[in-house]
């Protein structure tokens, strides 16, 4: 049934899913909203955070390809005080790379240019101050991309939802234990406190964190991916001045420029990550699933895996050898929802009446800031073309558990496969 304008929704989880669907409900008149989180926006341990992401239109697949072009235009238009014009260089060790390939092709299809790279050296003309070691490797360099802010981009539509009337609760008083159901139709949560808040139209936007409330084990799971950041000083970040944001594909580490003001130069992997198991116990049920802690920040201890962090070394080594001692000022996992070919979840849950599940950002989702929401409204009001339903659809679990249920993601990962921590790295978290 279609909602009515008037019927209070609970929106959990406040990260770019939530807070963006959030703001266009508001705009499109719906007029209670709430957003539930465990912290204020920006969450400190959330995907939507810390001082940088990757903004692109460089994919594979046509349909995410032409959903960055339009959030390209919001980064250089509402979000452009967030948002760095870096340019963006895609780089492999081997020379036929795959994916690199078909992004080149769907990005020129779309009309846009990239610049091929037969020897990434050739990065050097452009950009001279790069200080990595570029020997062997080739891939291509699209001017058109950069990185933005994710913290402060994450205030700013926080704020948006404020001021436009929409209450965003933190805290225990903001934390979800669980869905609050009758009979097939969900018509609230329950907090950690104790308490509960009843509601129309429950809109799950909870991220890595999405199985501990609902069972979706077969559609999407949760990944710890390794981040570190290291203190420049104030001449160090200028000698790296005018640098291109760097992806080298063959092992997922990619780099970012100093960011301006702080100094700070950060590295990340984007590859298949860790898994960290968690054994729940709900209505007589014991499963077991990978996820972030959910009582105490994720980000407190800045631990991560030891080869966690000498495969960042030997990222720094490749991208900024002057650096590759220094020590990390600090580390974490950030923690990826994956699914198994990189889809977004977007869809009514074809179970529970009352339940919309907004998730499943597979490690690429926070660039579509300034249009998500608008994709999640249209399929809220079941506006959205069917294609574009079908492939965001929350899939049935299946009968039977299939012998692989990997969360690949959409082929742009590189790096070790995923492992599971092990009792010693989980009890560090």
């Amino acid at each position: 049934m279609a909602a009515s304008k008037q019927d209070p929704i609970i929106i959990v989880g406040a990260g770019v899913f939530g807070l963006s669907t959030a703001l266009e409900l508001n705009r499109r008149g719906y007029k209670d909203i709430t957003v539930l989180d465990r912290y204020n926006p920006p969450a400190v341990d959330g995907s939507s955070v810390d001082i940088s992401r990757i903004i692109r239109i460089d994919y594979a697949d046509p349909v995410y390809c032409q959903m960055a072009y339009e959030a390209y235009q919001g980064w250089q238009g509402e979000y452009k005080d967030h948002y760095y014009e870096s340019g963006f260089a895609l780089l492999s060790e081997t020379p036929d790379n795959d994916w690199i390939t078909k992004s080149a092709a769907t990005v020129r299809a779309n009309g846009g240019t990239v610049e091929d790279l037969d020897d990434a050296k050739s990065l050097l003309k452009s950009f001279p101050n790069i200080q990595s070691k570029l020997d062997g490797m080739n891939g291509y360099l699209n001017r058109r991309g950069g990185w933005a802010d994710a913290a402060s981009s994450i205030q700013k539509l926080a704020s948006q939802c404020s001021v436009a009337g929409v209450s965003i609760i933190s805290g225990p008083r903001g934390s979800v234990s669980s869905l609050l159901k009758e009979g097939s139709r969900v018509v609230g949560v329950n907090l950690v406190n104790g308490s509960s808040i009843h509601a129309a139209h429950v809109i799950l936007s909870t991220g890595a964190w999405t199985n501990r409330l609902l069972n979706v084990t077969h559609a999407a799971t949760s990944s710890g991916q390794p981040v570190g950041f290291i203190q420049l000083t104030q001449e160090e970040a200028r000698s790296l001045d005018n640098t291109p944001v760097m992806i080298n594909m063959s092992t997922g580490v990619f780099v970012f420029p100093p960011t301006p003001g702080s100094n700070i130069l950060k590295l990340a992997r984007h590859g298949y990550g860790y898994a960290n198991e968690v054994t729940l116990q709900s209505g007589g049920v014991t499963r077991t699933i990978s996820s972030p802690k959910f009582d105490s920040s994720n980000a407190g201890t800045g631990y991560i895996p030891e080869d966690a962090d000498e495969d960042l070394r030997k990222g720094l080594r490749q991208f900024f050898p002057k650096f590759a001692d220094r020590p990390w000022m600090n580390r974490r996992l950030c923690w990826y929802t994956d699914t198994p070919k990189g889809d977004f979840i977007i869809d009514h849950h074809p179970d529970y009446q009352g339940l919309f599940v907004a998730t499943g950002g597979a490690g690429h989702g926070f660039k579509f800031l300034p249009v998500l929401g608008r994709y999640v409204a249209d399929c809220f009001e079941n506006k959205a073309s069917a294609e574009l339903r079908e492939k965001w659809r929350l899939q049935p679990a299946p009968r039977e558990t299939p012998a692989d249920k990997a969360m690949k993601g959409d082929g742009s990962r590189a790096g070790p496969p995923l492992r599971k921590l092990t009792p010693g790295e989980r009890a560090k978290l």
